[in-house]
């Protein structure tokens, strides 16, 4: 079980109503073990794949049919701005990158903001050249 907690002069509070109903499976009096880490901004995580799905929609109905789907985009973007790791393909006998894990528990929100720019750049000077920084960004904002 993991549950957003506040920290109150009360004691720790839970944030959401759905932590709220976590919270109350534990029973009273009970000792539990908890780690106790920051979580990272759902809001800049929204905003990661609003980006993406905005360089989808930008990009020409010939790249957009090379790649597929719209999550094997993400991941090439990731790969090309260098948030990946190597791994031997027994099937091609070689190493290939792969896009490194971008759940919460796997990456801090620095790391994630760091992606964010790559990836970003990457999206503004590999796939849409043809548009500038202010126009992607203008655009984004309706996402």
């Amino acid at each position: 079980m993991e549950l957003l907690l506040m920290n109150t002069a009360q004691g720790l509070k839970p944030l959401y109503d759905e932590d709220y109903e976590e919270k109350r499976k534990l029973k009273l009096g009970q000792v539990y073990r908890a780690k106790v880490s920051v979580p990272r901004n759902i809001k800049f995580h929204r905003l990661y794949f609003s980006m993406i799905s905005c360089a989808w929609d930008l990009l020409t109905d010939k790249t957009r049919r090379f790649f597929g789907t719209k999550e094997s985009f993400r991941k090439t973007a990731q790969v090309a701005a260098g948030h990946c790791e190597r791994v031997f393909h027994l099937r091609l006998k070689e190493w290939v990158e792969v896009p490194k894990s971008i759940a919460f528990d796997k990456m801090s929100g620095d790391e994630f903001e760091e992606l964010y720019r790559d990836v970003r750049d990457v999206l503004l000077t590999v796939f849409l050249r043809h548009i500038t920084i202010e126009q992607f960004e203008e655009t984004l904002i309706n996402y």
